[in-house]
């Protein structure tokens, strides 16, 4: 399956982008780098420049029917750029649209928010989101890691990086279950 990583030009918390990419990537899946510019994008160690990775598709040329799923990683300053983005907003809401599984984790939610998909469903994000969350309609809890089915497709959600592990393993089972026959 192939599965969108759907990052900002720069901001993306390291961890969260590679260590799902890899856990898809050793599961036999084909993780795809999306983002709203070409070129490389620069992850981050919390505030501090990290590795910079080369993005395999723009989000304006991308769509959510060429991939099995979306994986959306946090960072503080990722989602905010990406939500005012509105090709990327566009793209993650046609997941949902679609009925395509999606996972975020920690900020990512925002992008969530931006899209207008967490009205009326349950999920868990870094813990200063949850007003953020709450006003947008949805009911934010505090668990390692959610999966949420009320709607048109399956939503997995994570807390923070210590989530990872949980996250992985969380998504790739709703993601490969989702695409058996």
């Amino acid at each position: 399956m192939r599965i969108a990583f759907l990052v900002a030009p720069e901001g993306v918390e390291q961890v969260e982008l590679t260590e799902p990419w890899k856990a898809a990537s050793e599961a036999g899946h084909e993780p795809v780098l999306v983002s709203t510019r070409s070129g490389e994008i620069q992850a981050f160690n919390h505030l501090d420049k990290a590795d910079t990775f080369p993005v395999d598709e723009v989000v304006g040329e991308a769509s959510a029917g060429s991939f099995g799923g979306l994986v959306l990683p946090g960072g503080v300053a990722n989602p905010d750029f990406l939500r005012m983005d509105e090709k990327a907003v566009a793209f993650v809401k046609s997941f949902f649209d679609e009925g395509r599984p999606v996972a975020a984790i920690c900020h990512a939610s925002w992008t969530l928010v931006e899209a207008d998909v967490v009205r009326g469903r349950v999920l868990t994000s870094w813990p200063s989101l949850r007003t953020d969350i709450t006003n947008a309609g949805g009911t934010w809890v505090d668990e390692q890691v959610k999966i949420c089915d009320h709607g048109s497709n399956q939503l997995v959600t994570s807390r923070k990086p210590d989530d990872l592990k949980a996250f992985c393993d969380t998504f790739l089972h709703v993601f490969t279950a989702q695409s058996a026959p």
